[in-house]
């Protein structure tokens, strides 16, 4: 019975947290590979072309 009341509607913060958890994860995904590409590209701008 108490498994049964846990995964009951909770008044809507378990369905905010099935939309905002993945948000989260994603966002954090994202800032990680901005934070790489920049990197690279700063990288790639630094080094001398050789000819």
């Amino acid at each position: 019975m108490l498994a049964a009341n846990m995964l009951a509607h909770q008044g809507g913060w378990d369905e905010i947290l099935l939309v905002a958890g993945p948000l989260v994860v994603f966002g954090g995904l994202l800032a990680i590979a901005r934070r790489r590409a920049i990197a690279l590209a700063s990288q790639a701008a630094n080094e001398e072309p050789t000819d």
